[in-house]
């Protein structure tokens, strides 16, 4: 009986080790199952994303078209939108001499670092580059919109007048989105799209928010003493009214 007994435990012994082992193998093929569907996820949108951004590009580019046929207003306010644009490019180009400097001195101290290799200053340089576009076309999309939201207002009031004004906003949210998808795809179709790539990415993000940051603050100190200026001397030195175009520091 004690025989009977032991072959009896030591077949359901057998048993359970076989179903352990079906058990491990069942949860090995859904984990290699998982990662494959995973895997593939990650190279969908790997692939979408420069899609997305060229997509949302043709967007912003539709939506300055039309707000670019909206009536501009009388001759007098054509000439202060001119006289404003004008100012807005002579500083978008001055400042973006100065940050050129920089992109260029921080580009050869990635490319001779030993960590970080030239796939990271590509990758900075990109993202300069995409955001010193993104900040262009929204500055020609901000003037532009400027003398047709006025005379939007006082053509159409002020519902037609926030709605060309949201239209001028939304062409450099949407370059912002669509270059920075646009970016990322072009790096992951660069390098691969493998797990080292994340750091290459990195120099992306840092080149896009070193422009963007420098530019709000420069524009920033820009508007500021171009205004505490213009106060000083329109009102206190030549009895001009405030926000009179006949004073230059009011059209800076």
């Amino acid at each position: 009986m004690h025989a009977g007994a032991s072959r009896a435990a030591h077949r359901l012994s057998g048993m359970h080790a076989a179903a352990a082992y079906k058990y491990r193998d069942g949860e090995s093929e859904l984990m290699g199952f998982l990662g494959t569907v995973q895997t593939g996820i990650a190279y969908l949108l790997a692939f979408l994303a420069p899609i997305a951004g060229i997509i949302g590009l043709f967007f912003a580019n539709k939506i300055f078209r039309d707000f670019m046929t909206r009536p501009t207003g009388t001759d007098r306010m054509r000439d202060i939108a001119l006289e404003i644009e004008k100012g807005a490019k002579a500083f978008l180009k001055a400042e973006y001499t100065y940050l050129a400097a920089f992109v260029v001195v921080v580009f050869l101290l990635i490319i001779s670092s030993s960590t970080l290799g030239w796939q990271t200053a590509v990758a900075f340089l990109l993202g300069a580059l995409c955001s010193v576009a993104a900040g262009v076309s929204g500055m020609i999309a901000a003037t532009r919109a400027n003398v047709r939201t006025t005379a939007s207002a006082a053509e159409n009031g002020p519902a037609d007048a926030l709605f060309v004004a949201f239209s001028g906003g939304a062409v450099m949210g949407l370059a912002v989105a669509s270059l920075g998808l646009l970016g990322v795809g072009i790096l992951n179709f660069m390098f691969g799209g493998d797990a080292g790539t994340v750091k290459y990415i990195t120099g992306f993000a840092m080149g896009a928010s070193s422009i963007a940051l420098f530019a709000r603050v420069g524009g920033g100190i820009y508007t500021k003493a171009a205004d505490v200026g213009s106060d000083l001397v329109g009102k206190v030195e030549a009895s001009i009214p405030e926000d009179d175009p006949r004073n230059p520091g009011v059209i800076a």
